[in-house]
């Protein structure tokens, strides 16, 4: 099982997955042992109930889903607390800039 889970969320999932490929590409190359998947917003839900989640990231075109999700995963990281949610930076999402993405990620996980 990987160390940490990144989950991202599009409109319909479908946007996102070339931006996982590449971050699971930076990840490899960092060494960092990380799950890092795409979703639809509609299928978040599932995914937050069903898996033990360490960092959601959102779009940039879903941005207005912001508040909804911060409402879903409050008090749901392992320590009890929220998990970190961020929007994708839409100048990396436009250059599906991997390693500048996994970043954020990071910096949301570690504080």
């Amino acid at each position: 099982m990987a160390k940490q889970t990144i989950m991202l969320n599009c409109a319909a999932g479908m946007s996102t997955s070339l931006l996982v490929t590449k971050m699971q590409q930076a990840a490899e190359s960092q060494g960092i042992d990380a799950k890092i998947f795409a979703c639809a917003a509609g299928e978040a839900d599932a995914h937050i109930e069903q898996e033990q989640i360490d960092c959601v990231l959102l779009g940039p075109q879903v941005s207005y889903m912001k508040d909804d999700f911060a409402k879903k995963l409050a008090g749901k990281s392992t320590a009890g607390a929220d998990i970190p949610l961020g929007v994708i930076d839409m100048q990396a999402y436009g250059l599906m800039d991997g390693a500048k993405v996994l970043a954020q990620a990071e910096t949301l996980i570690n504080g």
